[in-house]
């Protein structure tokens, strides 16, 4: 085989044709080149490997002890049921109770917490609500009143007209 001639001034080739590839077209092995991972990518991607076989391996572990402890304390439990049903139930009940307190505790201590704030002039949030509800009220109120003094007046003349000796 010859050797193919290079110009003037020009090294021949010393690379294989299916790496160069043919001219204007960048070859594969360029291509991978160019995106190739970066050390900090690697490790990362590492890290990510190392991580989650840590976490499969202890999932395993904790499963396999699940499954051991229910095989060795199975005939325990289900021989001393009649023991911890009803335990388990009051203790239910008490936790049920404590908690419910508890948030009815916080319920009522904010909502004096807020009364005492409205009623101290320090117009807490909603304020603007209530002064609004309370004017309807007053105002439905006002002419409810009105409405009855006027009724009131027409059943006093339908009394005198049914009976008027009366």
């Amino acid at each position: 085989m010859a050797e193919r001639q290079a110009g003037p001034g020009v090294a021949p080739s010393t690379r294989p044709q299916w790496a160069t590839g043919p001219p204007g077209r960048t070859s594969l092995v360029r291509r991978l080149q160019e995106q190739a991972p970066n050390s900090t990518q690697v490790i990362g991607f590492l890290t990510f490997v190392v991580s989650g076989a840590i976490l499969l391996l202890l999932t395993g572990l904790t499963l396999t002890g699940a499954v051991m402890a229910l095989i060795f304390f199975g005939p325990i439990i289900l021989l001393s049921s009649p023991i911890w049903v009803p335990a388990v139930f009051v203790m239910f009940v008490a936790t049920v109770v404590v908690l419910s307190a508890c948030g009815l505790g916080v319920a009522v201590l904010a909502g004096s917490s807020w009364l005492y704030r409205y009623f101290m002039g320090r117009h807490p949030m909603g304020s603007d609500r209530v002064d609004y509800a309370r004017s309807r009220i007053a105002d439905t109120a006002t002419h409810v009143k009105d409405y009855a003094r006027e009724y009131s007046g027409y059943l006093k003349s339908r009394v005198k007209d049914a009976a008027p000796g009366a």
